[in-house]
C-alpha cells in the first residue's frame, strides 16, 4: 500500500480510536474533494452524496442529461479510492449472464476432462457504473437488482460473492423516454440516493471547456483503500444517533404518506404513495455517514434534513393534480421540510435519556 493511502487510523478500537478515525476521515474527505476538482468542475453536492452513499454502504441512482460527466465523475471518484471500475452500457438487448458472468466448459490438456468454469462478469468489480439503466429489459436490471441486494451472484447452482467495498452508480436520462423500461417504484426503493445532476453554472462551463481542450490532464493521488473503506464503513454504523434525530427521521417520512391521518393537506392533495420504513433507515444511516465525513461524532438533525430530498424523491410518488400543477416530489419535500421541524425533547420527559444519565 502507498503512503499516500489513510491506514492504520482506521483500524484502532474503542471510543478513543474511533474519534480518532473519524478526524482521519475528515481530513481524507477534504483531500478526496481536492483530487477530484482536479478533474471534475463544480458538482461539490453531487460529489459528497455519492461519498455519503459509500460510506453508508448504500447504492446510487443518478439522473441527468447526456454530457454531464457522469461517467467522467464516477470513474474519478474510483480512482481517488484505489478501487476497481467497470462501466456496463444498458442496451435493450443485454441478458443478465452479459452483467453477472456465466459458466462455460474447459478442458483441461493434462488429463483430457472437461469441467465447467466460471467466468465473471463486469459486475465484479468495487464500483460500477449501470449507465441508462432504464433502457435493458426487466429481466437483466432484476439481475443487477440482486447483485446490489446480497452481495453476490449465483451461477449454475454456485454462489460467487462480489467484491468489497461494492457501489453501484446506476445512471438515467431524464430525455428520449419513448421505448425505455422505468424502473418500478419498489425496485428504485433499494437505491439509497437518488441524485439529480444539473448543468453546470457559466463559469463552471467554461472551466470546463477551458480545461478539456486543452493538453494532457493531471494525476490523481489515491486517497484511500478499499480495505479502509470497509472499515470506515463499519465505524460510521457505530456513530450514536440521538432519540429526537430518529423521530425526526420518522416524522419526515411518515408525513409523506397519505393514509396517514396527521399527514399535511399538500400530502393528501398531491402524493399517491408515500415512503416505507426504507426510507427512515436511509435517512439515518446516511445521516451517520455525512457526520463521520465532517469528522463528527454523533449524527444531527440537520445531517437527516440536508439528505431529504435525495432520499425521499424517488420514494414519494405525486398523483394526476400533482402533474398537472407542476408539484414535482421536489416540492413536495421542500413543503415537508417547511412543515415538519425537528424535535426538541426536554431530557426530563425521555425515558432513554434518563435511563443514559443514570448509568
Amino acid at each position: 500500500m502507498s503512503d499516500d493511502l489513510v491506514t492504520n487510523d482506521v483500524a484502532a478500537t474503542g471510543e478513543t480510536g474511533d474519534l480518532e478515525a473519524l478526524r482521519h476521515l475528515g481530513d481524507a474527505h477534504e483531500r478526496i474533494r481536492s483530487e477530484l476538482s482536479k478533474v471534475i468542475v463544480g458538482q461539490s453536492e453531487v460529489i459528497d452524496q455519492m461519498l455519503i452513499a459509500l460510506f453508508a454502504g448504500g447504492h446510487c441512482m443518478l439522473e441527468g442529461v447526456p454530457g454531464l460527466a457522469k461517467t467522467l465523475m464516477i470513474s474519478t471518484l474510483a480512482r481517488c479510492l484505489n478501487l476497481t471500475f467497470n462501466r456496463i452500457q444498458f442496451t435493450p438487448d443485454l441478458m443478465p449472464s452479459d452483467i453477472t458472468g456465466t459458466e462455460v466448459i474447459q478442458e483441461d490438456r493434462a488429463t483430457g476432462k472437461r469441467e465447467f468454469k466460471f467466468l465473471q462478469g463486469p459486475i465484479f468489480a468495487n464500483v460500477i457504473l449501470a449507465d441508462e439503466i432504464n433502457r435493458t429489459p426487466p429481466k437483466t436490471q432484476a439481475a443487477l437488482l440482486e447483485a446490489m441486494q446480497e452481495r453476490h451472484v449465483t451461477a449454475g447452482g454456485e454462489r460467487h460473492d462480489l467484491v468489497l467495498p461494492f457501489f453501484i452508480l446506476a445512471t438515467q436520462n431524464p430525455i428520449e423516454q419513448e421505448g425505455t423500461y422505468p424502473l418500478p417504484e419498489a425496485q428504485q426503493d433499494r437505491f439509497l440516493f437518488k441524485i439529480y445532476i444539473y448543468y453546470p453554472s457559466y463559469d463552471e462551463e467554461y472551466a470546463v471547456a477551458d480545461r478539456t481542450t486543452g493538453g494532457v490532464g493531471e494525476s490523481l493521488k489515491a486517497i484511500l483503500s478499499g480495505e479502509d473503506i470497509l472499515k470506515y464503513q463499519t465505524i460510521v454504523r457505530q456513530i450514536p444517533a440521538a432519540p429526537d434525530v430518529i423521530r425526526h427521521a420518522l416524522d419526515l417520512v411518515r408525513a409523506t404518506r397519505p393514509d396517514q391521518e396527521d399527514s399535511p393537506p399538500f400530502v393528501k392533495q398531491m402524493v399517491t404513495w408515500g415512503a416505507g420504513p426504507r426510507a427512515v433507515q436511509s435517512l439515518i444511516l446516511g445521516g451517520k455517514a455525512r457526520a463521520a465525513l465532517a469528522g463528527r461524532d454523533h449524527v444531527s438533525a440537520q445531517d437527516v434534513r440536508a439528505l431529504v430530498h435525495p432520499v425521499l424523491r424517488h420514494r414519494v410518488v405525486t398523483n394526476f393534480s400533482a402533474e398537472a400543477e407542476g408539484y414535482s416530489s421536489d416540492r413536495v419535500i421542500d413543503d415537508l421540510l417547511e412543515a415538519i421541524q425537528p424535535h426538541t425533547t426536554h431530557l426530563d420527559d425521555d425515558e432513554h435519556i434518563r435511563k443514559v444519565l443514570s448509568t
